[in-house]
């Protein structure tokens, strides 16, 4: 074999490369297990802060390799909310109310209807809201510039009576992008600063949106808080060490005296308000000598700090008393408090404490610094900084970030990149006072009580127009620009879709995962070596392989593994098998039919099969492109999956295996190597079956089945699911069984008689249901979700007699728990369904022109897409029927992953007959090209029925094993192989001969030669 080092060294590098990757799981397990050990108290829980102490601990040490446990985690394979629980959430900036913000609230009647009607036309509509909405303003006020609307106050320098239409459209086009992006920054910032292990923020690019993804997280009211809450920008005094020295002293002799008195009773912890001490935590032994408050007197730049660091230590050396952690762990060289980034937590217990916070005014408050920074004595090791700042009394700060008009980034008279700032009228008055009693200290400028900048003041500034200079790049200059802009977002984000799936719902969709991937493994390889002998030895290895590849890549993509990403597994355990049946029973072939020796057949076998299986699988991966391009959530999760998938089992499949088989042949055509088994000698032998004269019944088969689908879909429609129609829907559980059909006439009551359905849900009839309702659809505020889940509570309570319980360890015959909702609004759902629809049309056309081009027979084009639409209608009847029947499946995202996949898996079958009738023209000039159709048909049976029973057999496992979520799925799934593989044999081909008769008919008609109508 040519290539085989090559190919040897190519798999040892992905394999060692898997290794690599896979291994950060691994070690991420461990540290999570010893953690919990630390962690676990004499009862056998894990106490929370202690487990999270001892992981900022090491948040920077090295504990593999040299990586720290922050790389560690940051490339570990993740888990998606689906197998671990967790959130997501799709936030919505609504440019309308950006774009009336900036209007000064503008009341002109034409210029509302503009914006009702861009709101109205964005439904179907791909364009951005502000194109919709100058377009309707232009229909609607022909005469009316843009300035009239928009030349207000809060606009002057940008917008002015004289400013053209299209530098208007410019400024509201960057504002309202820039304010999404704003609220993105924001929203990333708070993301990261709430702690959430591996969170997945991202921009829906051509839209308002933010998707977030937070596993792990266990209290959805504070997160919905947390995302919706209103920027908080403000402008606060520093406090000079002078100035505040004196109540660092204080908390450190608290702290020494609280230290030495637990030392006195044995103990080694120190109790603060609701955590234990650093000390405590790690069992360090206290150090009675003194140390200096800031181990020398050279970190703090401004104010004597040489002075004021020489009076701390006297004070301290006088005391002769022990230095507390807020003294002990300050990192020397900047200039206020400073802390490495794993000390942060010990640092926090004691300025948290309220015996601390009683002992300092209550205008003082601790802040720390937004971003780390380097170690000035240039360690490698980060470092933020804890400001004081000082507020007004009452706590409130005496300027915010309402009076700010306008922020960008600039360059100072040096070249050198800065930001202007420009007040309102109000603002520049403050402004004045607060510079001018502040020159030479600094002033710190705050979001979300994050310090993101504290430049010095060099002077008073009279006006409201601002510089801030320093050592910035371009990148830092245009972020606080954007911070300072902040503080005046017009439009605060609102969730549109969000789904919140508790932790065990989480391990049972693990759990279902694992069964459906070992027990579909398991069936394929057994079939394999019976069937195919040591052959199939070989195939399995590949596709163990295929597998570990799967998992070792989406490692290295830093993706998420989730339970449509496991279907993706299941299904493709069962495809990539599909490949070497195509070559092993091309070799068969070769022996049995072309009468070649071993060696040969296997060359010949691998050489012709190969186009066919990149045929097959381009196809398929493009259905792949298209679900990953339009789809959103666990549907983007399953076509990454799928890809992967498609490209390591061509790999394994057709590159591995033959190195495998070249090695098993070094003894030429004595090789004891065999594809055959006495079971698979006895099934499906020479065919002669005339496929193309049974099309006609088959057409007639198909039209009924197709028209049976569409009545009952106009009748009952289609069962479309949260995600497509809008609404909210509710997992809940219970602990003895319940009537879907009566506590869903209970619910109807509570629900003022909105659509509400109640169903069972998974495999324990009556004791988990899934509730979805469309009641308040239309309003998406918080508020509104509150009274729905409240509605919903009282509604089960009332019917039931059972309360409502949080905790789902709590389960009992008195209580019931909502351990996952999800919710989807109007507006996000036609979107999402209109994407769907389009990723699907998209597979369909790509497939087309891709078939046409490798055929160079646009006949070949139109079989194979008429074969794809038989089977989308086909699918759909059966799923709506199965529906009338009362399966109760849903029509979403889901869905139409199957159908897409269905369509992928279809193609994939059609392009091997294909490909044989190509094969035979070439082969077989003078023959009849009806005989032609029926050889090629009869030909590839073998390949196309024994890869349908093996993927038929993953997918059952998925349909009895792969949990609820997936019953439709793999329900649609199952439909579509059935389906898939029937049309390839009597619709895809037999249209290409039809079409090529009537062509053929055609020309002899325009060249004479039809005399009758049979002729």
């Amino acid at each position: 074999m040519r290539n085989r080092g090559g190919i040897i060294f190519l798999a040892v590098i992905i394999t060692l490369l898997c290794l690599f990757y896979l291994s950060f799981t691994l070690v991420s397990r461990n540290v999570q297990e010893k953690a919990n050990e630390f962690a676990r108290t004499e009862s056998g829980s894990v106490d929370y802060f202690k487990k999270q102490a001892y992981l900022d601990s090491i948040w920077n040490e090295p504990v593999f390799l040299g990586f720290s446990y922050q790389d560690v985690k940051n490339s570990e394979l993740n888990l998606g909310l689906d197998l671990q629980g967790g959130m997501h959430v799709t936030l919505e900036v609504s440019p309308a109310e950006i774009i009336t913000a900036l209007s000064g609230d503008n009341d002109d009647p034409e210029f509302k209807k503009a914006l009702e009607a861009a709101a109205e036309r964005q439904k179907n509509s791909q364009e951005n809201f502000t194109t919709l909405f100058f377009q309707a303003f232009e229909e609607l006020a022909p005469n009316t510039k843009l300035n009239q609307v928009f030349a207000n106050t809060a606009n002057k320098g940008r917008i002015d009576f004289d400013t053209d239409d299209s530098d208007v459209k410019k400024v509201i086009e960057e504002e309202v992008e820039g304010a999404i992006d704003r609220t993105f920054n924001i929203i990333r910032t708070r993301i990261d600063k709430f702690g959430v292990s591996q969170p997945q923020i991202q921009r829906v690019q051509g839209t308002g949106r933010i998707q977030i993804e937070l596993p792990g997280v266990d209290n959805p009211q504070r997160i919905r808080k947390l995302l919706q809450g209103v920027a908080k920008l403000e402008f606060l005094e520093v406090w000079t060490p002078q100035e505040y020295q004196q109540y660092l002293l204080a908390i450190n002799d608290y702290l020494v005296k609280k230290k030495k008195a637990a030392d006195a009773d044995g103990t080694t912890t120190v109790k603060t308000d609701s955590t234990t001490s650093s000390d405590a935590l790690f069992e360090q032994e206290a150090d009675d000598e003194t140390e200096p408050l800031f181990e020398g007197g050279d970190n703090i730049a401004a104010n004597d700090s040489a002075a004021l660091a020489d009076s701390i230590q006297q004070a301290i050396d006088a005391q002769q008393a022990q230095v507390s952690d807020l003294f002990r762990l300050n990192v020397p060289g900047f200039n206020s408090l400073a802390y490495r980034v794993m000390d942060t937590s010990k640092i926090n217990q004691i300025i948290m404490d309220k015996e601390v916070l009683s002992l300092v005014p209550p205008n003082l408050q601790f802040t720390w610094s937004v971003k780390p920074q380097e170690d000035a004595q240039g360690n490698s090791t980060e470092v933020i900084q804890l400001f004081v700042l000082k507020k007004n009394r009452g706590g409130k700060a005496p300027l915010t970030g309402e009076v700010v008009v306008d922020a960008r980034q600039s360059f100072d008279q040096y070249g050198n990149p800065d930001i202007s700032m420009n007040m309102n009228v109000e603002g520049a008055k403050k402004w004045k006072k607060m510079t001018g009693d502040n020159v030479g200290n600094q002033i710190a400028i705050t979001l979300d009580s994050y310090v993101y900048s504290a430049p010095v003041v060099n002077g008073e500034i009279p006006t409201g127009s601002s510089s801030i200079t320093g050592n910035f790049t371009i990148e830092e200059a245009q972020d606080l620009a954007n911070v300072l802009k902040a503080g005046k977002l017009p439009a605060s984000p609102r969730i549109v879709e969000e789904v919140v799936v508790g932790p065990s719902l989480g391990i049972e969709a693990q759990n279902e995962g694992i069964i459906s991937v070992v027990a579909g493994l398991a069936l394929v390889v057994i079939f394999m070596i019976a069937y195919y002998a040591k052959g199939g030895l070989v195939a399995n290895v590949a596709l163990i392989l295929n597998i570990f590849f799967i998992f070792g890549i989406l490692a290295q993509l830093n993706a998420a593994l989730t339970l449509p990403g496991i279907a993706g597994i299941v299904l493709t355990i069962g495809m990539s098998i599909d490949a070497n049946v195509l070559i092993f029973e091309r070799i068969r072939e070769e022996m049995r039919i072309e009468g070649n020796n071993l060696l040969n057949a296997i060359n010949h076998g691998y050489d012709r099969a190969f186009w066919t299986i990149f045929d097959s699988n381009v196809t398929t991966f493009l259905t792949g492109i298209f679900l990953y391009s339009f789809g959103s959530g666990p549907v983007k999760g399953f076509a990454v999956t799928l890809m992967i998938g498609i490209a390591c089992s061509f790999f394994s499949a057709v590159y591995i295996t033959r190195v495998i088989v070249s090695f098993m042949t070094k003894k030429g055509n004595q090789s004891n190597i065999s594809f055959v088994t006495p079971f698979s000698k006895s099934l499906l032998g020479e065919l002669n079956f005339s496929f193309l004269g049974k099309r006609k019944a088959a057409y007639v088969l198909s039209g009924v089945v197709i028209v049976v689908g569409l009545v009952v879909i106009s009748i009952n429609g289609l069962n479309y699911g949260v995600d497509f129609e809008g609404g909210r829907s509710f997992i809940v559980e219970f602990e003895k069984q319940v009537v879907p059909s009566e506590l869903e006439v209970a619910l109807q009551k509570n629900l003022e008689n909105s659509g509400v359905e109640v169903k069972t849900y998974g495999s324990a009839e009556g004791e988990k249901l899934k509730i979805t309702t469309n009641y308040m659809v239309d309003n998406e505020s918080t508020e509104a979700d509150s009274l729905v889940t409240e509605a919903v509570k009282s509604a089960i309570t009332d019917f039931t007699g059972t309360t409502y319980t949080s905790n789902e360890t709590e389960l009992s015959p008195e209580t019931f728990t909502i351990p996952s909702t999800s919710k989807v609004g109007a507006t996000i759902a036609d979107d999402i369904r209109d994407s769907s629809f389009t990723a699907g049309l998209f597979s369909i056309l790509a497939i087309f022109f891709y078939v046409w081009v490798r055929f160079r027979n646009w006949r070949f084009g139109l079989g194979a897409i008429a074969a794809l639409f038989h089977d989308v209608l086909v699918v759909l009847g059966i799923y709506t029927i199965a529906n009338f029947l009362g399966f109760g499946f849903e029509v979403d995202q889901v869905f139409v992953a199957a159908m897409l996949t269905i369509i992928g898996y279809s193609i994939n079958d059609t392009v091997v007959v294909f490909d044989r009738v190509r094969e035979y023209l070439g082969l077989r000039k003078s023959q009849p090209f009806e005989d032609t159709i029926n050889q090629s048909v009869n030909s590839t049976l073998n390949r196309t029925l024994i890869t349908s029973f093996t993927t038929l057999l993953v997918v059952l496992i998925l349909f009895l094993f792969g949990g609820e979520v997936l019953r439709g799925f793999s329900f649609s799934l199952l439909i579509g192989i059935i389906v898939g593989t029937y049309s390839s044999i009597f619709i895809a081909t037999p249209l290409v001969y039809d079409t090529q008769k009537m062509v053929e008919k055609q020309k002899d008609r325009k060249q004479g030669k039809v005399k009758t109508a049979d002729a």
